[in-house]
């Protein structure tokens, strides 16, 4: 929708008026706005002009069709916004003279500004309303600079209320350069383009139904004094932190200048407002002559986690003709000042100090020879080692609530450039902390941080999820209902991030380590139906990052690979010369996660390591690590008692308003129990996901798979790899006991997607009568390359701990536990002439079947427990179609090695499959399987099989090379892990 031409001029001329008369009313001086007021459009007189309007705001609470709300501020909430004269004080009265003090503002009310002393009137204010857009935010990450230096200008644009087809404009003053090839643009935490290739930007994975096809449109208006940068068409609905960043590329300011960047922004939806380009849509920048950029180098994650608080790394650019800087150091806080040893790299700018008093706070600058002029910088803070929370007032009182202290804490880390927080001996009871770039929390032995009730509550948004909250069943609509609503595309928890334990939101350069012990103290819930606590209950995860990058977590790193003694049921360290180091005082001790221990959304660069897991509790805690739409992840030594959910979860949804892929991971040493899987792809599936390595792995029981990969929403997975060494050298085969299925590697037709349509359809498959929903114009997922080496399986049936047994033996007489085949199973759509009036639509590519391509077992030895009778060797499980994307959901496998379904390109090669007791199904059963090596394996099979491979339309196979056995192996029990190198 088009801005119309007459609103554009109501804008203009309302800038205009509102900059006019805070120019000239020098009485308004009495009064200003607080940075970031929102209602607060300007001054003219004696007049204050407050926005009004509406939008669409949905708390938890908000009942599910009533989120259209006045943007019109309460009295209290106005009154904040003003920052007043000493001594004074403000109030509000009607047009009666009467005294409000709550409720909205109406027209002509006054603000009566007084003296505090003795009441005396200073001044009256008449408050006029204006339909306008509730004022955004402009600010610049730097507003003063160095004249003559070449640097990059960043500036930071949020909208003041979220709308879709928002346009945002931002004037940039003459003597800025800025150009389509200069600049570029990050919305809503896409990611940054150049300017001129915002319209060619991914939107991500989304269905026909969403009605954009691009990100935004930007263009170069020239103006009065500089140049109006316009973005057009921008969905502005999700709020993802800042909702533009702009970065100008090698900028070069004169000195003494003052810069003035405006900004402003129009809105469509619920109704067309225009903000004021008040105060907070303004930003200054100063350029002077003073050397101002000086900086700090950061650490970032990088796997070694090796700080050293004694050097500092420092960048400095210089003017042509500059003499080399000389370093200056006061540990007096600026009383006296000495000269320090330094190293130069003057090509990169980059001074290093060395070998700095541990544990000192250093201010440092710089002094530089310019001339016969002599130039100081400015001043860099540093501690030279970690800094106790006990300086801050944080003693570790189990009794106290330490939350707003360790805020400040952070915050005032943060500020200083970034250190380490040390907790020492003691309990530190928190709500939720804000966690913020450069900061790094140590968590030291004997020390515990626990969740304490009343967490940050879920943020605001534009779309409800009140009618849509958690699960899936093939006859739900409500994913479907508004194809553009992203709040109900996957479960309750993945949407909301504010209600953690540990919270950050476009942050870099994070770390919580130690040896000490985190915990959840009961206080953070498990449950989809979270939404339906008291306010106080509603913290669900306890580690949460919303588009971040450089994340740590973990205990002190050690090179060794951690492993499981059978034994003792506790994990060691496998030491060089190959003997167990039982001791574990490196490692991290978490427990009581809560629904999710780590959720990182749209976060890159992260770094999970030497980890325990559930030690106090095992039971309270759900998904471990969920990685959804994540780069360059590395996870390794972890250790899970038990959990309820998976343990390592790579995924994607679409729960930042759009999608995003995610590929690289390096998964070594996962040991755990679940009442799920210890590793799952998905299930959340709504972008691709890709090139995953994982090694090492130990399953000590998974009331669903050992090693799951799903496909569900339409996403390409590939590339992902069990025991090929690609995270190092394997020190051991991977190994599966007490899984309902070993591996579940499948395809389903979920579709939860922005802009998914669904129909209602029904049909029979198999005999028997369906009536569910079918996703219309989203293409069924791939999945290719996967490689699974080098594993022992056993004990094949839904064993795990979670029932409170450690372990709970098979009982074939009890019948109640459930057990599965090793599955592979692809997707098709029913076809036309069994769905009742036809199948009428076709997916956007044309395909009907979603096929598993290049899928290998090498070298891998199953064992099952066997018992099924001849009969289920008919078995025909169902296809997965929507809300069906589990192992139950398949029912019985004609098979007890393997069964693979919808799948081209199969090789099964080295492998044993073998039971306890005779199992009368097929090892293998192939069914629409196209092209397939069966090669080199040995097998038992009942002697009441003509054949080991049951087939179903099946083309290309070639079976060579394998040994039967008739009933048992070489007539006479054999367990695999007895004799693994059969």
């Amino acid at each position: 929708m088009a801005v119309p031409l007459l609103h554009l001029r109501f804008f203009c001329i309302c800038v205009l008026f509102t900059i006019r008369a805070s120019g000239q009313d020098s009485n308004s001086s009495l009064l200003n706005s607080r940075a970031g007021a929102n209602h607060v459009a300007g001054f003219a007189g004696d007049t204050i002009l407050i926005t009004k309007g509406s939008t669409y705001t949905f708390t938890v609470d908000t009942p599910a069709d009533s989120g259209l709300v006045s943007t019109l501020p309460d009295i209290r909430s106005l009154l904040q916004q003003f920052e007043l004269p000493h001594h004074s004080m403000a109030s509000i009265e009607s047009t009666d003279g009467s005294l409000r003090s709550a409720g909205l503002i109406n027209e002509g009310d006054q603000l009566v500004l007084s003296d505090a002393s003795n009441g005396t009137v200073l001044k009256r204010y008449y408050l006029h309303l204006r339909p306008l857009a509730l004022n955004g935010n402009l600010t610049l990450h730097k507003s003063t600079v160095t004249a003559g230096i070449k640097s990059d200008l960043e500036l930071s644009f949020s909208a003041g209320q979220r709308s879709p087809n928002t346009t945002v404009r931002i004037f940039i003053p003459a003597g800025i350069p800025i150009s389509m090839d200069n600049a570029t643009i990050n919305v809503i935490g896409r990611g940054a383009v150049l300017l001129k290739d915002l319209h060619k930007q991914s939107i991500g994975r989304t269905g026909s139904k969403y009605s954009y096809t691009q990100v935004g449109n930007a263009k170069l208006q020239s103006a009065k004094g500089g140049n109006w940068l316009i973005l057009s068409g921008l969905d502005l609905r999700p709020s993802n932190g800042a909702d533009i960043v702009l970065r100008i590329k090698d900028v070069i300011v004169q000195k003494g200048k003052e810069y003035i960047f405006k900004s402003n922004y129009s809105t469509t939806l619920p109704e067309i407002l225009t903000s004021a380009g008040a105060s907070a849509e303004t930003a200054v920048l100063k350029a002077v002559s003073d050397l101002v950029e000086l900086e700090r180098i950061h650490e970032t994650v990088s796997g070694t986690q090796a700080t050293d608080y004694t050097n500092i790394r420092l960048k400095l650019p210089l003017l042509k003709g500059m003499k080399t800087p000389v370093i200056v150091v006061s540990t007096d806080q600026g009383k006296t000042w000495k000269t320090a040893a330094a190293s130069y790299d003057m090509q990169h700018s980059v001074i290093t100090l060395r070998n700095l008093k541990a544990n000192q706070l250093y201010w440092i600058k710089a002094r530089v020879a310019d001339g016969k002029v002599l130039r100081t910088t400015n001043t860099i803070h540093y501690y030279s080692g970690m800094i106790p929370a006990s300086s801050f007032g944080i003693d570790g009182d189990e009794t106290k609530d330490y939350t707003e202290l360790i805020n400040q804490a952070i915050d005032s880390i943060h500020r200083m450039g970034g250190g380490t927080l040390l907790f020492e001996k003691g309990t530190y009871n928190v709500r939720t902390i804000h966690l913020k770039s450069n900061v790094h929390l140590y968590v030291a032995k004997l020390s515990t941080i626990a969740a304490l009730k009343g967490g940050d509550a879920p943020e605001t948004t534009w779309f409800s999820d009140k009618k849509y909250r958690s699960g899936l069943s093939p006859t739900d609509p409500g994913p479907y209902d508004d194809p553009e609503n992203y709040m109900t595309k996957q479960d309750v928890g993945h949407h909301y991030f504010h209600n953690s334990m540990f919270f950050a939101t476009r942050e870099n350069n994070i770390r919580i380590s130690g040896n000490g012990r985190i915990t959840g103290n009961g206080n953070l819930v498990t449950g989809d139906k979270v939404m339906n606590n008291a306010p106080d209950n509603r913290s669900d995860k306890m580690f949460t990052f919303k588009l971040c990058t450089n994340i740590e977590i973990g205990g002190l790193v050690r090179n060794e690979d951690l492993w499981y003694d059978e034994k003792r049921d506790e994990p060691y360290y496998i030491l060089p010369n190959g003997q167990r180091d039982t001791l574990l005082d490196n490692m991290l001790h978490i427990d009581q996660g809560g629904h999710f221990v780590l959720l990182a959304t749209g976060t890159d660069n992260i770094y999970v390591h030497d980890t325990y897991f559930g030690k106090a509790n095992g039971r309270n805690a759900r998904d471990i690590y969920d990685f959804m739409a994540c780069n360059n992840v590395t996870v390794t030594n972890i250790y899970s008692k038990v959990s309820s959910d998976d343990i390592v979860k790579p995924g994607s949804d679409c729960s930042l308003g759009f999608t995003r892929p995610a590929k690289n991971y390096k998964v070594r040493n996962v040991i755990g129990d679940t009442n799920c899987n210890l590793f799952q792809v998905g299930s959340e599936t709504a972008d691709d996901i890709q090139d995953i390595c994982v090694d090492n792995i130990y399953v000590l029981g998974a009331n669903k798979a050992g090693f799951s990969i799903s496909t569900n929403d339409g996403a390409h997975i590939k590339n992902i790899h069990l025991n090929c060494g690609h995270t190092g050298k394997l020190h051991s085969r991977s190994k599966m006991l007490r899984t309902f299925s070993p591996f579940f590697i499948s395809i389903s037709n979920r579709g939860r997607i922005i802009g998914a349509e669904v129909g209602k359809y029904a049909f029979t498959e198999n005999g028997e009568k369906h009536n569910e929903l079918l996703v219309k114009n989203v293409n069924i997922g791939k999945v290719e390359n996967i490689i699974l080496n080098g594993i022992d399986i056993a004990e094949v049936y839904a064993g795990s701990s979670y029932s409170g047994h450690r372990w709970k033996a098979y009982d074939s007489k009890d019948g109640k536990q459930r057990r599965a085949t090793a599955i592979v199973a692809g997707y098709s759509l029913p076809i036309s002439n069994v769905v009742e009036g036809g199948l009428d639509f076709k997916l956007p590519n044309g395909l009907h079947t979603g096929y598993i391509d290049n899928i290998q077992f090498n070298d891998v030895h199953i064992l099952v427990k066997g018992t099924n009778p001849l009969a289920d060797t008919s078995a025909n499980p169902p296809e997965l179609g929507v809300g069906q994307y589990n192992v139950s959901n398949l029912k019985i496998q004609p098979s007890y090695g393997l069964w693979v379904r919808h799948a081209s390109n199969l090789l099964v090669k080295n492998c044993n499959f073998n039971y306890e007791d005779t199992d009368h199904r097929y090892v293998i059963f192939l069914d629409d399987v196209k092209q397939a090596v069966i090669s080199g394996n040995k097998m038992v099979k009942a002697g009441n099989l003509s054949s080991a491979i049951g087939k179903k339309q099946v083309t290309g196979l070639i079976w060579e090379k394998n040994k039967e056995y008739t009933d048992n192996w070489k007539n006479k029990d054999l367990s695999l892990f007895d004799n693994p190198g059969l």
